[in-house]
């Protein structure tokens, strides 16, 4: 019998091959195209995909460890490839026929998205006709289709007006190439023009209804626990991860640097100044316990899966925020090494000052503003009921 081989290994023996573009993403200002044809070709991008198309079903621990080492060889391609995979776990949810739209000819299609409901929609026979500038769009040069959010009245699973999300194909729409960014260069997060487009029906999903077990292709596939999961939690399941490898890395790149940094002006060994190996130390106390709080939580996420349970509201607010400080502590840690490294880690081809500014990038996703998320766990802590103006 042929020997299966995990995600995280195929992603291991492909690592050399990323990292040696992560500056060539850079320049590209996008993923590198023959590092999403390889992550498609290991089944990374096809992670939470269903069998039925082609895809891998993994567990969401072994998506975010394969993640989390990606993220250290080229953070920008890692972003945008993570998120074409988590919108195939969405995708999933969507209804039959939506997902024969997306898959039916080309089963390695990819969907990016631009899930703020910043576009307009207006009500005609059969659906929407949908337009909008639709920003932050990361992966979009390399998908087929893009999941587009906009607010919407008159959903069954709640009647007032709410995010709701349109699948549109990329014939649809035009990419504005605008993404001229300090970080994360390689991710490609442009904006997606989009004029008076209809979309059916078929293709809509209520937000809400994604994360209460009520949209149209819920159930779909009965023995896969991932398909039993509300759809936020595994849609922002990469971002933490992504800090989180980027942090691991930092932590082996200064070691490494450690060893053979000597002072230009005394000649004495950097590695063996306290400060040095006391930084280095704290630092990996950060990550052990950013790395043990998110395992925790994809552990748990997973056995609710298991269960067929929909997660509670302090489940919602633990996950949410529990990320968002993982990546504070990840931050931290990179920027305690950072700021000892010396000048030379601020030239453009140090590995040091690239993943100084990708870990600075991961906290300035919404979803992991810690104010925000501050914010949130605190009045849940209280128990006030949640502010209808925080994500």
């Amino acid at each position: 019998m042929a020997q299966e081989f995990t995600l995280v290994e195929r992603v291991k023996e492909i690592l050399p091959v990323i990292e040696s573009r992560r500056f060539e993403c850079e320049k590209l200002r996008m993923a590198h195209p023959e590092n999403i044809k390889l992550l498609k070709e290991i089944g990374y991008i096809r992670a939470f995909q269903p069998k039925k198309w082609g895809g891998m079903e993994v567990s969401l621990r072994e998506f975010c460890e394969a993640t989390a080492l990606l993220a250290g060889a080229c953070g920008g391609t890692t972003w945008a490839a993570q998120l074409l995979n988590t919108h195939q776990h969405q995708l999933a949810l969507f209804s039959e026929q939506a997902q024969t739209d997306v898959w039916g000819d080309d089963p390695l299609a990819t969907a990016s998205s631009s899930i703020a409901p910043f576009g307009k929609a207006e009500e005609v026979d059969g659906g929407v006709m949908f337009s909008g500038n639709l920003t932050w769009s990361s992966g979009c040069d390399h998908s087929e289709w893009a999941i587009c959010g906009f607010l919407r009245e008159g959903a069954k699973v709640n009647p007032a007006r709410h995010q709701h999300f349109a699948l549109i194909p990329c014939s649809d729409y035009e990419i504005i190439d605008d993404w001229h960014a300090m970080a994360m260069k390689g991710s490609g997060t442009k904006t997606l023009k989009i004029e008076n487009v209809f979309v059916p029906e078929h293709r809509i999903q209520s937000a809400q209804a994604l994360m209460t077990g009520q949209s149209d292709g819920w159930g779909m596939y009965p023995e896969s626990e991932i398909y039993f999961s509300a759809y936020r939690p595994y849609f922002a399941c990469g971002f933490a991860a992504i800090s989180l490898g980027i942090a691991e890395k930092m932590i082996e790149w200064f070691k490494e640097r450690s060893k053979n940094r000597i002072r230009a002006y005394t000649g004495a060994s950097v590695g063996q100044d306290v400060p040095a190996y006391m930084r280095l130390a704290e630092s990996q106390h950060q990550v052990n316990a950013a790395r043990a709080l998110l395992e925790k939580d994809w552990d748990d996420l997973t056995e609710m899966g298991k269960k067929q349970a929909l997660p509670s509201t302090e489940q919602l607010a633990n996950w949410r925020t529990n990320q968002a400080y993982a990546v504070k502590m990840c931050v931290a840690a990179v920027d305690r090494l950072f700021e000892s490294s010396g000048a030379n880690a601020w030239f453009l081809d140090n590995d040091a000052q690239r993943l100084f500014r990708e870990s600075h990038m991961t906290a300035a996703h919404a979803y992991t503003d810690y104010d925000v998320c501050k914010q949130i766990y605190g009045r849940h802590l209280l128990g006030m009921d949640p502010d209808p103006r925080l994500l």
